[in-house]
């Protein structure tokens, strides 16, 4: 049995994957570089020109809890309600009781309260209007959350850093929390250059963009730190970048198009509730696995190089003193 146990650690190494459509990443960084910005300054422009086009819980409206005689469908009430001039209003049916709806739209005046409940009776169903329940959205509920989403993401961006630069380096941190900048500024871009209504939750799904961001982006660092601790004299920092990208291109591709078909889906069949968070995860996770694979090792290698032409700098000037 020990013979056999040292023969197999004779044998060699399973030879690296590698795809037959293999390219190198590192060395056009800065179209990588360029294309984000292709996407990211008109994006910038819009929301200085336009900002983004809030919804109920952010500018506020009136919320109406409907319990129908029978049950209703979300899709039906959407529709009876944008057809009656009552556009972006947003449905909920209730798990527990199919009858019953809660229902946000923009603030009512008495006259368009009355056209809104005649609708719904004429064009979804009969309900009882002493069971009527009405409250107001106001719209400091979306300052706080917006202000509190700022806060969690500044938390996160400072803990991200402190825990890259504990388990890697500082470079590494930066360049994680830029990738991921990069593409909370994407999702918010394009949704204000299409003018996307957004709710509440698209603030969980910036967040949850953030997570998923992070985490492809340390499945790739992880594998540069293990490269680089194999690295001799005279190798090429950015051929290993390059190494570490593509032996985890197999890993970020498999993820991102399971997640993108699991989106896609809660997307094309999930009810108007969903199809804000849907859509912003989708351009999100997209993004994400884009700047995990093409913009955060870059910058790092941006980052690295700059640190070598300091200190070749350096060591000039203090031989020329």
């Amino acid at each position: 049995m020990a013979k056999n146990k040292v023969d197999a650690d004779k044998q060699p190494a399973a030879p690296e994957k590698r795809f037959a459509w293999q390219f190198p990443i590192v060395k056009l960084r800065y179209w990588w570089f360029a294309l984000s910005l292709l996407i990211i300054i008109p994006g910038i422009i819009s929301l200085a020109l336009h900002g983004l086009n809030l919804g109920i819980d952010f500018l506020g409206g009136s919320m109406l809890d409907v319990t129908f005689n029978q049950p209703v469908h979300q899709a039906q009430i959407t529709s009876a309600l944008d057809s009656a001039g009552f556009p972006g209003s947003q449905v909920q049916i209730f798990l527990d009781n199919p009858n019953r709806a809660l229902i946000k739209t923009k603030a009512l005046s008495e006259q368009d309260h009355d056209k809104f409940l005649n609708t719904l009776e004429q064009k979804v169903g009969a309900f009882d209007r002493s069971n009527l329940k009405e409250d107001k959205v106001s719209p400091s509920i979306g300052r706080e959350l917006t202000t509190s989403a700022i806060y969690a993401l500044l938390i996160a961006f400072a803990g991200m850093i402190l825990y890259l630069t504990i388990r890697f380096e500082f470079k590494f941190g930066i360049s994680a929390v830029a990738a991921i900048f990069h593409d909370v500024l994407v999702v918010l871009g394009l949704f204000s250059i299409f003018r996307w209504e957004i709710d509440s939750s698209f603030v969980a799904a910036i967040l949850t963009v953030v997570g998923y961001s992070i985490n492809d982006t340390v499945v790739i660092f992880d594998r540069i730190r293990e490269n680089q601790e194999k690295m001799r004299r005279g190798d090429s920092y950015e051929e290993m970048v390059d190494k570490s990208v593509w032996q985890t291109m197999a890993r970020s591709i498999n993820t991102v198009v399971t997640v993108l078909i699991t989106l896609f889906a809660i997307y094309l069949l999930g009810g108007t509730s969903t199809k804000i968070f849907a859509l912003a995860m989708l351009i999100g996770v997209f993004s994400g696995a884009y700047s995990s694979i093409f913009n955060a090792s870059q910058i790092l290698v941006e980052l690295k190089n700059w640190q070598a032409r300091r200190l070749k700098a350096a060591k000039l000037s203090k031989s020329r003193a």
